[in-house]
Order: C-alpha cells, then sequence, then structure tokens
C-alpha cells in the first residue's frame, strides 16, 4: 500500500457556517446538489449557475453561505474525492447515474474537509437529499458508502509527491491529469505541487479604489472599520485586500461606487497598459466591466472607453458597473471583435486591451469548474480566436499607441505563442521596452517585460499579459 500524503488543513466553512444548523441544512444541500449537476451535466458555469439558484431560495444568509462552500469546495476537491471513493466502490465511479455520484461527492466533501458537520448528518442529510431530488432508490447505497468513508477517512492511502508526481496532483491535489501532467513539465513537482495547492484555497476578497472618487488609503481606512484585516495590495496602486470574510458587494462603499471587487492581478492588467488622462481607449473582451470601469478612471471625463463583448446580456453588466462608478465615459457596444472594427467611435485608439477569452487556469481558486470544464483540446482551439481578437484589435491601435494582450491562464499555447505568432505577421508592432512599464510591476516582470502572476508566489488569480507598442512610421 501506498504511504499516506499529508492531509492539507481541512478547509474552513465561511463564516455563520460553523455552528450546526437546524433552520434549513437539507434545502442548502439542495441548492449544491442542483448546481453541481448542472456543472457536470451542461459544462455551466458554476459562479452563474450558483447565482441562479440562490436567487429562486429563501435561504437566508448562513445557508446561502454554506450552499456556495459546498459547491465551490466539491469542485475544488474532485479529483480526491473521486479517488477516496473509488477505493470504496465496487464498480468504476462514472458507471454511477450524475446524480447518485453527485450526492456522493457533496457527502464526500462534508467528511473529509468539513470540520463543522459530524460525519453522521452528513451522511444522514445526503440521504434526506437523495430522497427529495427523486433518487430515493440509492439512498441505501449513499447511506452505506458514506458511512464506510466516514470510518475509514483518515486511514485511505494518497500517492507521496516524492514517489508519485503525476498522482498526486491528481488524486490527493485534485487536478485532472493533463493539467498535472503540463504543470509538471513545465514546474517541477514541488512548485506544480505548490501552485496546486494555492488553487485549491479560496481567494481573498479584493477591491479597486475608484480613483475619481477616493483615494486607496481613504478607502482603506473606511473599510477597515468593517474589515479589520483589511491591507494595500503589494503591486496594485489602487488595490486594497479585505481578507475572506465579509461581503464587499453590499458594502456601503460599494454601494456608494467607491471600489469595484477585483482582484490584484487582474488590476495589474491595467497597470501595465497605462491609460492616460484624455486617451480613447478601446476594451475589445470588456464584460463583465471590471476592467472597463477602471480604464475609464484612468482616462478620466475627457477621455473615452469603448467597450465590446458578443453578448448583450452579459455586456449589460459593463453598463451597469459604470453608473454604480458614476461614469458617463463608457460607450458599450454589441460586437465581436474579431471582426473588422474600424468604424468604432472613437477608432482609432490611443490604447486597446485584449484581455482575451482563454481556458482560465489560472483562476482555478476563483472558478474551480474551470478545471473540469476545460479539456486539453480546448487551448488550441481558444489560441486561434485570441489571435483573431489580437489582430482586429491591432488594427485600429493609432501609431505609437500601446496595446496589452492578457489572458487568466498559464499555458504556454495561450500567451508566448499567440504573441509570437501575432508579432511575425505585424512587423509595424514590437514588445514595449521594459524600463519603460510602470515601476509597481517590477517585480512581475520578466526580462523582456512580459508580466507574470502566480496564486503560490504573490497570493493573486494567474495572469499573463504583454504590453505591444505600434510603431509611429
Amino acid at each position: 500500500m501506498p504511504p499516506r500524503a499529508e492531509r492539507p488543513p481541512r478547509a474552513r466553512p465561511p463564516l455563520g457556517v460553523a455552528a450546526r444548523r437546524r433552520s434549513a441544512p437539507t434545502q442548502a444541500r439542495l441548492v449544491a446538489a442542483r448546481v453541481l449537476e448542472r456543472v457536470e451535466r451542461s459544462r455551466a458555469f458554476a459562479d452563474l449557475a450558483l447565482q441562479a439558484a440562490l436567487a429562486r431560495t429563501p435561504l437566508g444568509a448562513r445557508d446561502r453561505a454554506f450552499a456556495t462552500e459546498l459547491v465551490y469546495g466539491t469542485l475544488r476537491w474532485r479529483g480526491r474525492l473521486d479517488f477516496g471513493l473509488g477505493q470504496l466502490l465496487d464498480r468504476p465511479l462514472e458507471a454511477l447515474d450524475p446524480d447518485v455520484r453527485t450526492l456522493l461527492r457533496l457527502g464526500a466533501y462534508q467528511i473529509l474537509f468539513c470540520d463543522s458537520v459530524p460525519a453522521a448528518a452528513a451522511v444522514d442529510e445526503t440521504v434526506r437529499s437523495a430522497r427529495v431530488l427523486g433518487t430515493e432508490r440509492a439512498s441505501g447505497f449513499l447511506n452505506a458508502v458514506l458511512r464506510k468513508l466516514a470510518r475509514v477517512a483518515d486511514a485511505l492511502p494518497l500517492p507521496a509527491l516524492a514517489d508519485d508526481p503525476l498522482g498526486h496532483l491528481e488524486h490527493a491535489l485534485g487536478l485532472p491529469r493533463w493539467i498535472a501532467s503540463l504543470w509538471l513539465g513545465e514546474l517541477g513537482p514541488d512548485e506544480a505541487a505548490a501552485l496546486a495547492a494555492a488553487s485549491n484555497a479560496a481567494p481573498p476578497l479584493t477591491v479597486r479604489a475608484n480613483r475619481a472618487r477616493i483615494s486607496r488609503e481613504a478607502l482603506l481606512a473606511e473599510l477597515r472599520t468593517r474589515f479589520p484585516a483589511a491591507r494595500l495590495c503589494r503591486f496594485a496602486p489602487d488595490g486594497v485586500v479585505l481578507g475572506h470574510g465579509g461581503h464587499p458587494g453590499a458594502d456601503p462603499a460599494f454601494v456608494a461606487g467607491l471600489c469595484t471587487v477585483q482582484d490584484e492581478a487582474a488590476q495589474c492588467v491595467v497597470e501595465l497598459l497605462d491609460p492616460q488622462p484624455g486617451e480613447r481607449v478601446l476594451d475589445a473582451c470588456a464584460a463583465p466591466g471590471t476592467k472597463t470601469t477602471a480604464l475609464a478612471e484612468r482616462v478620466g471625463e475627457a477621455g473615452l472607453v469603448v467597450a465590446l463583448d458578443r453578448s448583450e446580456r452579459r455586456l449589460a453588466l459593463v453598463g451597469r458597473a459604470a453608473r454604480r462608478l458614476g461614469q458617463e465615459n463608457v460607450t458599450a457596444l454589441v460586437r465581436d471583435a474579431t471582426k473588422p472594427l474600424a468604424d468604432l467611435p472613437g477608432a482609432p485608439f490611443d490604447r486597446v486591451l485584449v484581455d482575451a477569452p482563454c481556458s482560465g487556469l489560472g483562476a482555478l481558486r476563483r472558478n474551480p469548474d474551470a478545471r473540469w470544464r476545460v479539456g486539453p483540446e480546448d487551448p488550441s482551439a481558444l489560441a486561434a480566436i485570441q489571435s483573431a481578437l489580437l489582430a482586429s484589435a491591432g488594427a485600429v491601435l493609432v501609431p505609437g499607441g500601446a496595446l496589452v494582450y492578457s489572458t487568466c491562464t498559464l499555458l504556454h499555447e495561450e500567451n508566448e505563442a499567440v504573441v509570437a505568432d501575432f508579432l511575425s505577421r505585424e512587423p509595424g508592432f514590437r514588445r514595449a521596452d521594459p524600463a519603460g512599464l510602470p515601476a509597481s510591476l517590477g517585480p512581475l516582470l520578466d526580462g523582456e517585460g512580459t508580466l507574470r502572476t502566480w496564486p503560490h508566489r504573490h497570493g493573486t488569480d494567474g495572469f499573463f499579459a504583454v504590453r505591444l507598442e505600434r510603431t509611429a512610421t
């Protein structure tokens, strides 16, 4: 039997979940089960599916937090849950009905990772959920498997990093095998494991001060009355890290338009573009608008930000964010940015941001479902879209203007390869001189001026960004 890997600390439930709940525990689990089923069956985005599900329920704040923890925790640790359950079953986990498989994972997550939930309660509530969801036929099976898991949880063997690095990343740290293989090849066992572990941790809440209305120092002073652990970001000049508790979207500072929820790495992308007051800026892939509004804060009332997105529904989020922040310098248009853009208002532009759709593997801690939604064949298809976006957006940049290409993934195929291909086809573009890039980003830049952030190194999402310039001739 292979040696057991050291168990990571159990995930700490959100504030308010520590006490054994009596109000609606089954209802919270039902919400989680339905969301997880949607994610697996239709590759739905977990955050959108969860938001829609919670909007339809009368759950109180504690049970909404519990449902959220169950969804994200089960997705983060699904690989490890499947490995443990697989050792207890007499058939492959994939041979089970999807709804039964989902309930098994949900119960296993509570047993293995939720200290606040007694094992007996996790088993009992899973069986009750099965009855409500119409899978009563499986209640005896669920009861038997989860009770056995509760008895042997501490003795289940896990592949050790030293003996089986790939197995450790896949089965102990919950990565799909293809992602584990890529990270091992690029980073080696120790750092790949550190990245995987950081990608399983819940990210801190981070906000960006609306520099048109308040400095980040003044914002920090106000927020500390409600977020005692708040501190300034290390790299983003407008950023404040709030910590892991609270609801910034309901905070008076957010409602008043003084700040926007945004990860520090995403803030650094706008800092790399460095738009100036009065400039015309294109955001080619704008929704949901966090970078759009940051651009609008930088260019001020005399400037213009044109925000594009293919989805009218998602583009509405950009307009909503701009109105909350009091911005009248944003023009939002439904457009496919892979097509010619010369007819856009404001074209040509002084600066362009191409924050391209990507596999999202740098933001797994924030969107844990991405590891299961994205497959090994997707990066090449995404790279083709990214190349088309870069070519189209580059065509409407003024001579001497700056363009930033960014993604929240760590894959060479979507990052360096896309930029290299663009530069080989567009001789009128070059990389920006690293000496001329914002000094605050220095620790995040390599010798060529490429910005990289890593969850395990910097405590941010994993981003890649390069600033390109169009020659004046």
